[in-house]
């Protein structure tokens, strides 16, 4: 039996936003539940992320480190940023992220996965991408000033040595634990990477403009 998500949407009565910051919010919502009672369901309002995962010729993956003041550690993560821009293209995104983030340019782009970051509180949707044929960017490189980036350390990691940190429960960063393994799994189907969904691919979560 073939299995997928589907769209639904049960009747909210009533929303409040206690909380509207720079970039996400909080949203309140009273949701009618199918057996007629009233459930308060409070979540973070994200306008949705796009994370590069990028491969070059030796099997190795982009990887940076950045600390993360919520969970106070320091995480190997993908290039990755928001899509702060109303109805921007996140191929644009993510090739932005990539410049900005690395200094990295590619020749191939796909789509690797798409995943809720946290369902059960916020509707985060992130896009991972695939970048092959990756080269330097032309130019000076990006400098970021007054924010966690400005710390990164950039180096790249062969993806069985990613793969055996995830599953020890050393790598922790959603898109990376995210995108490592779906790219495991698609070398391990054998069908080949060129198979993956095209970078235009229609994303419903996160609509956008071509």
């Amino acid at each position: 039996m073939k299995i997928k998500d589907t769209a639904e949407s049960w009747e909210t009565l009533s929303t409040r936003r206690p909380f509207q910051g720079a970039k996400t919010a909080v949203d309140s919502d009273e949701v009618r539940m199918p057996d007629g009672s009233v459930a308060c369901r409070d979540y973070q309002v994200h306008p949705g992320s796009v994370c590069v995962l990028a491969l070059d010729e030796d099997g190795r993956v982009l990887v940076l480190s950045q600390y993360r003041h919520p969970v106070r550690r320091r995480l190997w993560e993908l290039p990755a940023g928001l899509l702060d821009v109303q109805g921007e293209n996140p191929l644009h995104g993510a090739q932005r992220e990539l410049h900005e983030e690395a200094h990295v340019k590619a020749g191939d782009w796909r789509v690797l996965a798409d995943f809720y970051a946290s369902p059960g509180g916020s509707d985060e949707a992130i896009r991972i991408f695939l970048a092959r044929d990756v080269s330097e960017a032309e130019g000076e490189r990006y400098a970021e000033t007054g924010s966690e980036e400005a710390d990164m350390e950039v180096t790249w990691v062969p993806l069985a040595d990613l793969v055996r940190g995830v599953l020890a429960g050393e790598l922790g960063n959603p898109g990376l634990v995210t995108g490592v393994l779906a790219l495991s799994a698609a070398l391990a189907a054998g069908s080949g990477l060129d198979t993956l969904r095209p970078a235009d691919a229609p994303w419903p979560a996160r609509p956008y403009e071509a």
